[in-house]
């Protein structure tokens, strides 16, 4: 079992930041790939960021410049950082890890997600 949690969301105004967490437990030997996902009312889930064990990393267009994903490997722990917040990046945020578990086998797994609303 894998459990991915996300923490820091919460209800911040324009041009503000938040914090994004996800910490990631169980029976984990490796994760490769993490990443956060956003998904706003009536849209589909989209990808926001992600980033390889060793770092590579990628964004959405809507977020180069303002959003900032890492990762702690030591602690299995993946952030994203936000800043310039917009009304517009509004939406519930799930973690996504690739995981090699105790059972030697490879598996997808999702956070809960945890909802950031901008509004003044």
């Amino acid at each position: 079992q894998v459990q991915l949690v996300e923490s820091g969301g919460g209800l911040v105004q324009p041009g503000g930041s938040l914090r994004l967490s996800c910490a990631a437990s169980g029976s984990i030997r490796m994760i490769n790939a993490m990443a956060w996902y956003r998904q706003a009312p009536g849209k589909e889930r989209e990808l926001v960021a992600a980033s390889t064990r060793v770092g590579n990393t990628n964004y959405a267009d809507s977020v180069k410049g303002r959003f900032t994903i890492s990762r702690d490997n030591a602690k299995n722990t993946v952030y994203l950082q936000m800043n310039s917040l917009k009304p517009e990046d509004t939406a519930v945020y799930y973690c996504n890890a690739e995981v090699f578990t105790s059972a030697l086998r490879w598996g997808d797994y999702w956070g809960q997600g945890t909802q950031v609303r901008v509004s003044s």
